[in-house]
């Protein structure tokens, strides 16, 4: 064979041995699509129990370094000690989401075979953002990850909020992704490379029309990247994404995508554009108070739980906001140790809608919980501990994580971001505290079928996951070092 220039190079398996936990969740996704082919109804439960394996054989991997650290596909893919904590993170919280789809979603018969196929796939997307080295991988990424959170969103086929909540989200993801795809162009066309370190190379060295171009790429990644976070004010498709889907589906899109998006966001900013800290500094910290603002003071109002978090989850990005803004390897990783802080609060609250609710009763209104404590104390302290890791009570986990980004964004000169972080903390306890009081203090409902009469969900491998799910956040509060030892070695720091 003649070699030159234009010759592809040769593939080995030791060229994508750094892909191989991608490569076992996508062939994964493909075999189990087949599978359901022959698999009736009542058996569905077999794809779903797959799937799980699947998750949790590319995580173990991931966990003992197979494959290995390194680039492939000419540097398109990156995998190093960010990929694996961020990979690692959000595998588990993908396997965690399945084991709610499951029983919720057949009680009221909407279970399908492509749901776990989707939730795959979704994986798969994320785990190639955080591991991208390139503006193509990002967008593949990217895309892989919403055109399956929009098919998921719209499980329920039936229902007119589902699929106007899917429609929304369709139409604003696309307006994202264009925006997003389109600071790329301008990024390409101001440097000339795809290639996110050569384009930070290029980036430190450029001046005047050629800086000016950049510098228009930059906003609109980082519109893009807030779309995509669902920050204000581009948050309008989250409130309605979140409780338009069924609450199981809201677990999984609420939760381990945060991930991603921040892998996203440090690939895109640091990786790429790091030059031009300053500039982009100013975007995430603005982006990062009008969150806390709008999130914030939207929730106050709301009588619907999974509005409520919604909102709140506005307000939580302007929180990781506060570490990205404060740049440099301490506040990436306490924006990450956020994330994953975040993700663990999510995953909890959502699903502790999931335990109470029934076919015919949607445990989403806060009214729903008035004197949970006298019909069911166990399940009234575990949300507690959820509200109160939100709230940032300490020691709950939540407290070190709002603490660890104050200081971040104080160690980057935002002192000015860090008051409106603890102005704002203490407005938000006061919604979340709010479904505490109800809980304990209010008069319970006797409604037939309804919340006078909710009990945990039944199933016992269902409760154990959630009860450690949600007792996690108080021992994680109480031995959080590690993770945040964790985070700090991901980045150097």
């Amino acid at each position: 064979m003649i070699s030159g220039p234009m010759t592809p190079p040769v593939r080995t398996l030791a060229d994508i041995a750094p892909l191989a936990p991608e490569l076992v969740v996508i062939l994964g996704a493909f075999a189990l699509l087949m599978l359901d082919l022959f698999v009736d109804e009542r058996r569905r439960f077999v794809t779903q129990a797959l799937a799980v394996v699947v998750l949790a054989v590319a995580a173990a991997m991931i966990g003992f370094g197979v494959g290995g650290h390194g680039v492939a596909l000419a540097g398109m893919f990156v995998r190093d000690t960010t990929a694996d904590v961020l990979k690692l993170s959000l595998l588990v919280a993908s396997a965690v989401s399945l084991l709610y789809i499951w029983p919720f979603l057949r009680e009221r018969g909407l279970y399908k075979g492509e749901v776990p196929v989707l939730v795959l796939f979704a994986s798969a997307g994320m785990m190639l953002l955080v591991s991208a080295g390139n503006l193509t991988m990002v967008y593949v990424g990217l895309e892989l990850l919403a055109l399956c959170q929009y098919a998921l969103v719209a499980t329920d086929r039936d229902s007119p909020v589902a699929s106007e909540a899917a429609m929304k989200y369709f139409v604003l993801g696309a307006l994202a992704s264009g925006m997003l795809l389109y600071g790329m162009s301008l990024v390409y066309g101001a440097t000339g490379s795809l290639d996110l370190p050569t384009i930070n190379a290029a980036a430190a060295g450029l001046q005047g029309e050629g800086r000016t171009l950049l510098l228009t790429g930059t906003v609109f990644l980082v519109v893009g990247i807030a779309f995509k976070f669902g920050a204000a004010p581009f948050h309008m498709w989250l409130p309605d994404a979140y409780h338009g889907a069924p609450t199981a589906i809201t677990v999984f899109i609420g939760a381990a995508p945060t991930l991603a998006t921040f892998g996203m966001a440090y690939r895109l900013l640091e990786t790429g554009v790091g030059p031009l800290f300053p500039q982009w500094q100013l975007l995430l910290a603005g982006l990062a108070a009008l969150s806390l603002v709008v999130g914030n003071l939207f929730a106050l109002p709301q009588t619907n739980l999974k509005r409520l978090l919604a909102y709140s989850t506005v307000s939580h990005i302007g929180f990781l906001f506060l570490g990205l803004a404060g740049g440099g390897p301490d506040g990436y990783a306490a924006a990450m140790f956020y994330a994953i802080s975040y993700v663990l609060m999510a995953l909890a609250s959502w699903s502790a809608i999931v335990m109470l609710s029934r076919r015919d009763f949607e445990a989403d209104r806060i009214d729903d919980y008035r004197g949970l404590n006298v019909r069911s104390p166990w399940m009234a302290g575990l949300i507690l501990c959820i509200m109160a890791s939100l709230a940032g009570v300490p020691p709950f986990l939540g407290f070190w994580a709002k603490l660890v980004v104050l200081r971040a964004a104080l160690e980057g000169g935002l002192m000015w971001l860090a008051i409106v972080g603890i102005v704002f903390a203490v407005v938000g306890a006061f919604y979340y505290l709010r479904v505490i009081r109800v809980m304990y203090f209010d008069e319970p409902q006797s409604m037939a079928g309804g919340p006078g009469t909710m009990q945990p969900r039944p199933g016992l491998m269902l409760r154990a996951v959630f009860v450690a799910n949600a007792l996690a956040l108080l021992v994680l509060g109480l031995f959080w070092s590690p993770i945040m030892a964790w985070c700090q070695y991901a980045f150097g720091a």
